[in-house]
């Protein structure tokens, strides 16, 4: 990559460091502010990339010199702010410096300690207020960098464990990401090719293709690779998409649970579980989208858990929105969760509209706890009451009203391009029927639900234990028989997949998650139960977000069928339950009933802990596709071979076939395949040498109104899957050259 390149990439960095400086909240009363600071700008970074894609594809402007005059632009425009900010705090902290320089004068002339100073303090040496050190991007990283160390050397032995074992796991599996060439199986078959579609016609208009799912499934892990594409002209750092994901769920995670009430140890424990999951350690290192949208939804979630305990303001419910709106165009499984959050988020905002303030509070009722005061308009004028108390009510009410529509028309601005593209395509929204009878349940009785979820939370729970497996297995299957309900009926399982399958192996689009699922469920119970045993301070909320979790799972199993690969759609539950697992292992931790019986559930949770530590350890070590010792390891593996580790018998085919194809100086070249085979391998072989993108066209079409190419306008053909296929639409007179999978063919020799 160029220097021009590396430059490039540094710009979304750049903004997301600065928007972080500029959106970090300044009430004191705000909870982890710095990590609320960082997903506030992701999330805008995020709904950047993604309408600069969208606005540049609309106008056919999808080039690298337009991307990067839009990212300068961005840059400048945010940095105006920034260095207001900047410029207020110093000023302010300016102010406070010499306030307290008086201060310490004042004292020293009469002989004691300063106002409001610490006895002992010295005279004529005032202390630095805080505002001295903030504002900036250099302040805010030398803060984050003190604060660090100062928590690791006020930490217990059992806490720097914990965290030094999270930052091990993230700094492997960021050097894997980088050492790694994407080999994801759904990867090689759409999520690449659809960026390079994409940088090949400049635009995000639809294609003619044999594989749906590069039109149809929402693109908006996509839209954030295709910055790194045009800037690096290659996929070197696509995997970092994912990784930066998986730091933006250790984020989000750690402050919900301090939202909840958990301290310092429960939000390390929230962090270990999420970090040494497999299925995370894994997802981090790839090209696959599920731990993008598990991000978004997090950000959700601790956004509208702000909104439980003060009144939201435009720039909460604009985060909230573009949270909302990611995560439909991620991937719309995490709408599951989002929409049960949103539900609450506004009737939390519905009662503190209509909660009384001030003079109409009842003697005796204090104003709770970050709650806003009335401002303008509705703040009594001159210390009486604006107004009566029914009117300011309606008033606030009205406010609510117009907030949740903000938060549904920014999340609409996100996703609805996409949408609207589908619509005109396919009639529907959501895509072709073929896409909506696939993946979503058909079939809503009760039984059929019950028999969906115990499939699904077998899957999720696996272990290596082969007759426990079975005997689960056997159960659900005459138990759902026992109901009614075929245990393999296509209307509750995707495609022709057979229940059960193993999947606790650590490979990354199966993997099961039993240690941190199992705690998960045990907090969840105990937060419904009995949250004043795991918050004291936070029962309401941590009952309620509890009741969320559960909530997005059974929607989950009542709208989703069961599938194989089942376990990485549910990765975006499992990050918002793993706080509820944090809070409850910290409660179990603190517990003073009884010295023996303390002893027990400590050694039982340590054991626990050490258990996920090793699970996490081993799926980086050896999991699949992407590992650091063994056969495939990253270090002694070639780049082409780890393309194909899902497929190695592939490997010599795609450039056997390639090199023919290139040798006969083809330049329209057409792509013969079938829905689940692999496109991506071509667009990396017939690149021209200068690095342009080859031009490839479909000669099958799944979409309707976009018919294919015809077979006699092209140069070449490559070919993936059945010879049989080829041959039918290879034109006559051609020579047609076959391996098991992978095919060409060339017109007569002129």
């Amino acid at each position: 990559m160029s220097a021009a390149g590396w430059m490039l990439v540094a710009a979304p960095v750049a903004a997301l460091v600065t928007l972080t400086a500029l959106l970090r909240p300044r009430a004191a009363a705000a909870v982890a502010p710095n990590r609320l600071g960082v997903l506030r700008a992701a999330l805008l970074t995020g709904v950047f990339a993604v309408l600069t894609v969208e606005l540049l594809g609309a106008v056919g402007a999808l080039t690298l010199p337009a991307l990067a005059l839009a990212w300068l632009v961005f840059l400048v425009g945010i940095a105006v702010p920034a260095g207001r900010r900047r410029g207020r705090a110093a000023v302010r902290a300016g102010t406070t410096v010499a306030e307290d320089r008086r201060a310490v004068l004042v004292g020293a002339a009469v002989g004691g300690p300063a106002a409001g100073g610490a006895p002992g303090t010295a005279p004529g040496r005032p202390t630095a207020h805080p505002a001295a050190v903030r504002g900036g991007v250099a302040a805010m990283l030398s803060g984050w960098s003190d604060r660090l160390t100062r928590l690791w050397r006020t930490g217990t032995r059992g806490e720097r464990l914990l965290a030094g074992t999270v930052g091990g796991v993230v700094l492997v599996e960021l050097v894997v990401a980088l050492l790694a060439e994407p080999n994801n199986f759904d990867s090689q078959t759409y999520h690449l090719p659809k960026v390079e579609h994409w940088v090949a016609q400049g635009s995000l208009d639809f294609w003619p293709t044999a594989i749906h799912r590069q039109v149809t499934i929402p693109p908006g892990a996509e839209y954030l690779l295709l910055h790194l594409r045009l800037f690096t002209g290659g996929d070197a750092l696509h995997n970092l998409v994912q990784w930066a994901a998986g730091i933006g769920c250790l984020l989000a995670a750690t402050r919900i649970t301090a939202q909840l009430g958990g301290g310092r140890r429960a939000q390390l424990l929230t962090a270990f579980l999420v970090a040494t999951t497999p299925m995370v350690a894994l997802q981090a290192t790839s090209t696959q989208t599920d731990l993008v949208a598990a991000a978004w939804t997090a950000c959700a979630a601790t956004l509208a858990l702000d909104g439980l305990r003060r009144r939201a303001g435009l720039g909460d419910a604009l985060a909230l929105g573009a949270a909302t709106g990611l995560t439909a165009l991620t991937k719309t499984s995490g709408l599951l969760a989002v929409g049960p959050l949103l539900l609450l988020w506004g009737l939390a905002q519905l009662r503190l509209a209509t909660r009384p303030t001030g003079a109409d509070r009842p003697a005796g009722i204090d104003r709770p706890t970050g709650i806003d005061r009335p401002t303008g308009a509705d703040r009594p004028a001159g210390g009486g009451p604006a107004g009566t108390a029914p009117t300011r009510a309606v008033r606030q009410v009205a406010r609510t009203v117009g907030g949740s529509l903000l938060v549904l028309l920014v999340a609409a601005t996100v996703v609805g391009p996409f949408l609207a593209r589908e619509t005109a395509e396919f009639g529907h929204p959501l895509g072709p029927p073929r896409l909506r009878e696939s993946i979503p349940m058909e079939r809503h009785d009760p039984a059929s639900v019950l028999v969906n979820a115990l499939r699904i939370g077998h899957t999720a729970f696996d272990t290596p234990l082969a007759p426990l497996r079975a005997g689960t297995a056997e159960a659900i299957m005459a138990g759902s028989r026992t109901v009614g309900v075929d245990p393999q009926d296509r209307a509750i399982t995707f495609g022709r997949e057979v229940f059960p399958v193993p999947s606790w192996y650590p490979d990354e689009d199966r993997v099961a998650f039993p240690l941190a699922g199992a705690l998960a469920l045990l907090g969840a119970v105990v937060a419904l139960v009995r949250p004043r045993r795991v918050s004291p301070g936070r029962p309401g909320a941590l009952r309620a977000y509890a009741a969320v979790v559960v909530c997005a799972v059974l929607l989950h199993t009542a709208m989703i069928k069961w599938q194989p690969w089942g376990n990485r759609l549910l990765l975006y539950a499992l990050v918002l339950a793993v706080p509820l697992a944090g809070l409850w292992v910290d409660a179990v931790l603190r517990r003073r009933a009884g010295a023996g019986r303390r002893s027990v559930a400590a050694g039982l949770v340590v054991t626990v802990l050490a258990t996920s530590a090793l699970a996490g350890v081993l799926a980086l070590s050896y999991g699949f596709p992407r590992r650091l010792v063994g056969a495939g390891s990253v270090f002694t593996t070639t780049e082409w071979d780890t393309r194909f580790l899902r497929r190695p018998q592939w490997a010599d085919e795609f450039r056997w076939a390639a090199s023919a194809v290139r040798a006969s100086d083809a330049r329209r070249i057409g792509l013969v395949q079938q829905n689940d085979n692999w496109e991506y391998p071509w667009w990396l072989l017939l690149r021209d040498d200068d690095g342009r993108s080859p031009e490839l066209v479909a000669l099958q079409s799944v979409l309707p109104d976009r018919p294919p190419a015809d077979p006699a306008s092209v140069d070449a053909i490559v070919c993936t899957g059945p010879r049989t296929e080829c041959v039918r639409l290879v034109p006559p007179g051609w020579t047609v050259e076959y391996r098991d999978h992978v095919g060409y063919a060339l017109p007569p020799a002129r």
